[in-house]
């Protein structure tokens, strides 16, 4: 028993441990294998990998691309200046507000939907699957200024509409009270992926489970609530990370629609705009990787939490990894 334990603690020593016992057919197998995989590694150790280390190294220097050669090291400078700048402050809270009301949102209305096409009685039920996904392939900047049109106080289809129905529509994109409400209607906008994910786990739900409720006396609410709802958890948990972590990384439409400003007054200023701003505006690059890198510190801080939570909550049927 002690000499099998040596060996196995050899054969991971040795370099050639890994491929020992390997005929040549599995040898060459391993190898194209590594071929294959190497266009992602390199991928990722050119585009994610080194840039990560070196924004990390450039949030310890005065870095600025107008002055590049006076680059010198600054220690926790950058750092001690977050606590002080009171535009880190409000963009973290223009930020987290905005989630707030954003999340939930982008997380009911796809179940909402998903549960809809998912009744049976539902006629054409492909079509509007259909409709719903497709505006996911539109590109965004295009989709972003179809809203703008939309959204327009003046001329807007959506204002004509509540005209229409003897309602004064709002100033959607110029009013610090409406502009909120706004850019959550965009969000939905590409809501396909959500529901779509959504849509599949429910389908995934053994029938078996609804006639048993259904002979018990339950109806189609309790059916959800205490059937679907449960199963389908786990999607609604990564619907859920990828939800916040995409809106700790909010830039695109209020930077299309409403300028680099957070026009109006500064309420659409959210924390990636303003990095942005810092760090290819002001090009003081420095203090900007020192902002990316709070801003991962928080998004990594949020999931963690997430998933430490998703123990009580989230469900995972028996055999399922956790």
């Amino acid at each position: 028993m002690h000499r099998e334990s040596i060996r196995r603690l050899w054969s991971r020593l040795d370099p050639r441990g890994p491929w020992r016992g390997l005929s040549p057919l599995e040898r060459r197998r391993a190898v194209w294998g590594w071929v294959f995989l190497s266009p992602w590694l390199v991928g990722f150790l050119v585009f994610y990998l080194i840039p990560m280390v070196a924004s990390l190294v450039f949030s310890f220097t005065n870095f600025n691309l107008n002055q590049p050669e006076q680059i010198r090291f600054i220690g926790l400078e950058n750092y001690r200046q977050l606590l002080t700048d009171p535009l880190v402050r409000r963009s973290l809270w223009i930020t987290v507000r905005f989630m707030l009301f954003s999340v939930p949102i982008s997380i009911l209305v796809p179940l909402a939907l998903a549960a809809l096409l998912n009744a049976r009685s539902l006629w054409g039920k492909r079509v509007f699957r259909t409709l719903f996904y497709m505006p996911t392939v539109v590109p965004l900047i295009s989709a972003i200024y179809i809203w703008q049109g939309f959204l327009n106080a003046r001329t807007g289809w959506l204002n004509r509409f509540l005209a229409w129905l003897g309602i004064k529509g709002p100033d959607w994109l110029n009013s610090v009270t409406w502009v909120y409400p706004a850019l959550i209607l965009i969000g939905l906008w590409g809501m396909g992926n959500a529901m779509l994910t959504m849509l599949a786990a429910m389908q995934n739900v053994p029938r078996e489970l609804y006639e048993a409720a259904a002979i018990d006396g339950a109806g189609p609410f309790r059916r959800f609530l205490h059937i679907t709802l449960p199963l389908i958890t786990p999607v609604i948990f990564y619907n859920l990370v990828l939800s916040i972590i995409g809106h700790f990384q909010y830039f695109i439409i209020p930077w299309v629609l409403l300028g680099p400003n957070g026009d109006p007054g500064g309420a659409t200023l959210f924390f990636n705009l303003y990095l942005f701003k810092v760090a290819f505006v002001y090009v003081n690059m420095g203090y900007g990787a020192t902002l990316a890198w709070l801003l991962f510190l928080l998004a990594l801080g949020v999931t963690i939490l997430l998933f430490g939570t998703a123990r009580y909550w989230v469900y995972y049927p028996a055999g399922e990894e956790r």
